[in-house]
């Protein structure tokens, strides 16, 4: 299975868009970044025919160690989900994308 890397990615926006190599890099960087930002902030990151990344707060529980069988608290965390939109979906099950907008939400 491939992997596609920061490296390929600011390589495709430098083939396709027509920045320099130095500006496609920055550009991969600065959407990055904001994205990031964001989902530290706990706003969601919206990306229109792709998904939508957000901050979920899980809460305190008890979990078990599977080699010994001793319960253990797991803390309180904030979790990533990731929900892809029904064209990401589709494109990943090489069907039809549905009618519409495209979008979970």
């Amino acid at each position: 299975m491939n992997t596609v890397t920061r490296a390929q990615l600011a390589e495709s926006i430098y083939t396709q868009v027509g920045l320099s190599r130095n500006e496609s890099a920055d550009l991969l960087e600065l959407v990055l970044e904001r994205m990031s930002s964001a989902l530290e902030a706990g706003e969601s990151v919206k990306i229109s025919g792709f998904g939508t990344f957000s901050v979920r707060q899980k809460g305190r529980r008890i979990g078990r160690n599977p080699k010994t069988g001793v319960e253990v608290p797991i803390l309180p965390r904030r979790v990533l989900v990731f929900r892809p939109s029904q064209v990401l979906k589709a494109h990943v099950n090489h069907a039809v994308p549905p009618e519409g907008g495209g979008d979970d939400e």
